[in-house]
């Protein structure tokens, strides 16, 4: 079992991220300590939000209040909800938050049942719970509890993947075909894209773009594709790289392939109702571009817009990186096509969509809130950021967004004069 840490600063973003996933049937909350019950048995972001108020409002001094942890079982460890929930008590206890309140929320959206737990590390008196040498001490209550319930252990090696973080391409830093092999090669085994259009736009956030080559060589018809290195404003900054260099799962018969497996596997995913309820939600909480982007990348979704010469939105992708999907506007709805962004956005007339009462609850408290969740992701799509992605595990104990966006999140650098 793997447990990551997430530290920031956002209560209800994070309350609201797994609240969503029991809303959609797609989790359930498991335990509360020290969260009065309600009357009907009914929690509301809002509610669970306030609970968490009067040891917010105490803070004396601590920058990053909130804790976002995430408890990873090997997929093939079989977990019930009884054995979950006495591990979580027993690993928020002797992190030292028995007395501190907390949620345990069960996700079942993804092939591995997991749990996450949300927390403050200030405690009623405003002071913070130290947390020295925090993840040390969680790992070895996860090798305890991994004997105490029989369950597959973490190696050494899973943890160090578990660590690994790929950083986007960086023509400055030289070998750049080696930084683009160490994209280019895992993407496919990790993320679902059915379209070159699609592929490509998640390869921009590693500064690469795949270009495809057609032609003739000996009287028969050639379908290549090579790869190239983007600069900071998106233009190309490098020779272009055959696939071939790269294995069969960069080249485009294996990738057709790809996009043919992940069309059926979309069709069907409950991941898709989730990312349009967020994206929807976005919509009604925010007023432009900026703040749509920033909402969405404190829920782990990059939002990547395709312009064309004159201004106008032709193309709209959001990749989500909990699912590990990715998914052009219109493939998740007709109301958010790039139509409906380029109309928003360059022509002001905003969209009036109809959003869950469950999700929105009141707009303008969600607007209160801060708005930096955990720092996973950069602020939004750009080719100036120099941001380390989330690790790319190959056996996917502990992997997805859950778990490595939020505790091996993305760790952005700042550029100098602003905030990415």
């Amino acid at each position: 079992m793997i447990a990551k840490i997430g530290k920031g600063n956002n209560m209800y973003g994070a309350i609201l991220y797994n609240q969503q996933k029991v809303e959609t049937e797609n989790g359930a909350v498991l335990l509360l300590n020290k969260i009065p019950d309600t009357m009907n048995g009914r929690y509301s972001v809002a509610y669970f939000n306030k609970c968490f108020e009067p040891y917010l409002s105490a803070n004396i001094k601590t920058d990053k209040t909130v804790r976002h942890i995430s408890l990873n079982p090997d997929p093939k460890d079989k977990v019930s909800d009884e054995q979950f929930t006495e591990m979580a008590h027993e690993y928020m206890e002797r992190m030292g938050y028995s007395n501190q309140p907390y949620i345990v929320f069960k996700h079942t959206d993804i092939d591995r049942t997991h749990i996450h737990i949300v927390s403050t590390c200030v405690g009623i008196d405003g002071k913070k719970i130290p947390d020295d040498y925090d993840h040390p001490r969680s790992m070895a209550i996860c090798r305890d509890l991994e004997q105490r319930y029989n369950m597959k252990k973490a190696t050494e090696q899973e943890q160090k993947q578990a660590n690994k973080v790929f950083k986007p391409v960086s023509h400055k830093n030289g070998d750049i075909k080696s930084q683009i092999a160490s994209v280019v090669r895992y993407l496919p085994k990790h993320y679902s894209f059915s379209s070159m259009g699609s592929y490509n736009a998640l390869l921009s956030l590693f500064n690469i773009t795949a270009e495809e080559v057609k032609g003739e060589r000996n009287g028969q018809p050639v379908n290549g594709l090579v790869y190239v290195a983007l600069d900071e404003n998106g233009n190309k900054a490098s020779n272009p790289f055959k696939a071939s260099l790269f294995g069969k799962d960069a080249g485009v018969a294996q990738l057709q392939k790809h996009f043919e497996q992940s069309k059926e596997k979309m069709k069907t995913t409950p991941i898709r109702s989730v990312l349009k309820n967020t994206i929807e939600l976005a919509i009604h909480t925010t007023n432009n571009e900026i703040e749509f982007k920033k909402q969405l990348t404190e829920q782990g979704i990059n939002t990547v817009v395709r312009r064309n010469n004159e201004g106008r939105i032709y193309g709209m992708t959001f990749i989500d990186h909990e699912g590990r999907t990715v998914w052009n506007g219109s493939q998740l709805d007709r109301n958010l096509s790039a139509n409906v962004f380029n109309d928003w956005w360059n022509n002001g007339n905003k969209p009036e969509l109809k959003t869950q009462d469950s999700l929105v609850s009141k707009p303008n408290t969600i607007d209160n809130q801060p708005k930096d969740l955990f720092e996973f992701i950069s602020q939004e799509h750009s080719h100036s950021s120099d941001l380390g992605l989330f690790s790319l595990l190959p056996d996917a104990q502990g992997e997805n967004y859950e778990e490595d966006q939020f505790a091996n999140r993305i760790k952005k650098k700042k550029q100098k004069g602003r905030r990415l």
